[in-house]
């Protein structure tokens, strides 16, 4: 058993050192986008003075939760300001935008695909029982080996684990459609892509924002635990002070961290019901 454990060990270990060896220039290129993405929305959110984004997210944040979390996001974020955090939140903000953004683009697809085939469906919940099960840091080991430190191993690793809640809730949506109105929209000619935009997505759409949500959760966590390979952020800094004992800066991070959680946690939560209501 040891020896094959060591076989095992050897066969990843030189896997990885042949990736990097002949595929460099694609890990590269990867780097070089995720980094490109990253810097975009970074640049967006850091050269808007920080009143101005203040008060855009506590819009934001009234308009579609309410009154309650439109104030508190105003408060949260001045607060970040003054404990000065602003330019790490805003890279930890642009970390998690960054990451969820491209989650959605390869979960939703995903989601939407085992909704509708079971055989897909079952093929792909074990590798997501997996990734969900796994310690989340086990992720940033090969991402250094073949992309190195910063942001583009931080945002890789986040990927990966936004992706399952996001997939697993918009294939229960899409299943969870009333067969009564299946047959309705049957019974009227509908084709399968009207049947699809027309009954099925809205019947999910309460699903789908739901994993939409836990997604971001997820990538939240991931991404002040990836501040260890220097990706920049509340999580960086909560690191810098661990190693130097400083607890003050320590708490302040994590404060902030808490506030920026919450004002996206309940703008997320707050666009299912107005989804569901507009169906």
């Amino acid at each position: 058993m040891d020896d094959f454990i060591a076989a095992f060990d050897q066969a990843v270990d030189n896997a990885l050192f042949w990736l990097g060896d002949h595929a460099a220039f694609l890990f590269d290129a990867i780097r070089d986008g995720l980094d490109g993405f990253y810097a975009l929305i970074l640049g967006a959110v850091t050269l808007t003075p920080f009143w101005v984004v203040t008060i855009i997210v506590a819009l934001i944040g009234w308009r579609i939760a309410g009154r309650g979390v439109g104030a508190g996001a105003l408060v949260g974020l001045a607060l970040c300001s003054l404990m000065g955090l602003w330019l790490q939140t805003m890279q930890t903000l642009a970390l998690v935008l960054s990451a969820t953004i491209i989650a959605l683009v390869i979960a939703l697809p995903l989601g939407i695909l085992a909704g509708y085939m079971t055989r897909l469906d079952k093929l792909i919940e074990p590798a997501l029982d997996l990734i969900q099960t796994l310690p989340p840091y086990i992720y940033l080991l090969p991402a250094i080996a073949l992309l190195g430190y910063g942001s583009a191993t931080a945002l890789v690793a986040t990927i990966i684990v936004a992706v399952p809640p996001v997939i697993r809730l918009t294939a229960l949506g899409i299943r969870r459609t009333p067969l009564e109105f299946q047959e309705l929209g049957e019974a009227n000619g509908l084709t399968k892509s009207q049947m699809f935009w027309k009954i099925r997505l809205p019947f999910a759409m309460p699903s789908i924002m739901a994993g939409i949500n836990q997604g971001l959760m997820m990538a939240f966590g991931m991404v002040v635990i990836a501040g260890i390979v220097g990706s920049g952020g509340l999580g960086q800094t909560i690191y810098d002070a661990i190693r130097t004992l400083d607890i003050a800066l320590s708490i302040n991070g994590a404060i902030a961290i808490v506030i920026l959680t919450m004002v996206l946690d309940r703008i997320t939560q707050g666009l299912a019901p107005k989804t569901h209501e507009a169906k």
